[in-house]
């Protein structure tokens, strides 16, 4: 028998003034035959590697009496390792900081140097998060539009920054929901003249084509410098939602004052671990979704639509008179992709080359009666 409670409402609650107009941020979660809606890779790990995360999990749960590592040595160890290979930087653990993923990390990033009083700087359109890390830290948010090809005005930039002087400038590289990159020239030049910290968002990093450098490589000339990234997108280990950034380790001392005890479980350190340990496998579809990435770009651009260079595994495009309508069109055909971006415009996650027909089939079908 349930127990009876008294009903209440959220009017009801003491509720800070500033929350009561806003909403909860996440994606619908719906269960459709293809979901193209969150970014995540679409292939699942080997049963072998089912096993060996398993394995992992188990092995820590003998001390689960214990609480875990708080700096979480061998999960940094593990990340610098892969980082430094990856971009080819020499990255030490003492240089890496992990969270319950990157929003973590970034939110944690806001909680230090953001604040009353203080200011961030963003470029639209960008990740929605950006606004709720600023509002939770009350910290004054400031944006600039991005170009038409969604790139950044360098000079305009430079200038609001020299104008706001912000204590937190965001740039995110490829950039959510557009699938943009940008140049290391040009984060260079924000760093040289940013007065407090610069973070780069690289969740996507692993999926950027040939030749795109990844901001690490400025980190050794840059200490305000960080750049925070995911396990939830290439290595899909997104159920495990670990993020992480690498910085100069006074950064990472002042996370640590602002972080809530043992935040990362020993469940959470044991499968990352396994993770990172069983990289070349987890990573091991990265280039088949870049080719299919590539040929939705080529194919969309193909059908007429307005589509932006994506380094992500994503693709924005449009440009649709009514998206929504667009939108419950392919949910109708049983594909979930993400109303995100310009109004115009729709995101598709890549999926496998299965889901990415259903999705073209789904989406001709959609345009021919609209």
């Amino acid at each position: 028998m349930q127990p009876s409670w008294k009903e209440v409402s959220l009017s009801d609650l003491p509720l800070r003034e500033d929350l009561k107009s806003q909403h909860a941020y996440g994606a619908p979660q719906l269960d459709m035959p293809v979901c193209l809606n969150v970014n995540e890779n679409p292939y699942p790990p080997s049963p072998s590697l089912v096993e060996h995360i398993a394995t992992a999990v188990a092995n820590a749960a003998r001390q689960a009496n214990r609480y875990p590592d708080r700096d979480f040595a061998e999960l940094r160890s593990h990340l610098a390792a892969y980082l430094t290979h990856d971009t080819g930087v020499m990255v030490d653990a003492s240089s890496i900081w992990a969270a319950n993923g990157s929003n973590e990390v970034i939110q944690q990033i806001f909680q230090a140097f953001g604040g009353p009083g203080r200011s961030a700087l963003a470029f639209t359109p960008a990740y929605p998060m950006y606004d709720e890390y600023c509002r939770t830290t009350f910290t004054h948010l400031h944006t600039l539009p991005r170009t038409g090809n969604f790139m950044l005005d360098l000079n305009q930039a430079i200038d609001s920054i020299r104008e706001h002087q912000p204590s937190v400038v965001l740039l995110t590289s490829p950039n959510n929901p557009t699938g943009t990159a940008l140049p290391v020239d040009d984060i260079r030049a924000i760093l040289d003249i940013a007065p407090g910290v610069v973070v780069v968002d690289e969740a996507y990093a692993e999926f950027r084509r040939h030749g795109v450098r990844s901001a690490v490589t400025l980190l050794p000339d840059h200490p305000r410098l960080v750049v925070t990234r995911t396990l939830s997108k290439a290595f899909k280990f997104a159920g495990g939602c670990v993020g992480y950034c690498a910085c100069a380790s006074a950064i990472i001392e002042a996370l640590k004052l602002v972080r809530l005890p043992y935040h990362l479980s020993v469940f959470t350190q044991a499968a990352a671990c396994a993770a990172l340990v069983a990289r070349d496998e987890m990573l091991s579809q990265v280039e088949a979704i870049k080719a299919e990435r590539d040929a939705t770009v080529i194919w969309l651009r193909s059908q007429g639509l307005a589509v932006a260079d994506s380094d992500a595994n994503f693709v924005m495009f449009g440009k649709f008179a009514d998206r929504h309508r667009v939108w419950s069109g392919l949910l109708r055909h049983g594909v979930l992709v993400r109303e995100a971006g310009p109004p115009e415009y729709l995101r598709v996650s890549i999926g496998t080359a299965a889901e990415m027909d259903e999705f073209r089939t789904a989406l001709l079908a959609v345009m021919a009666s609209v």
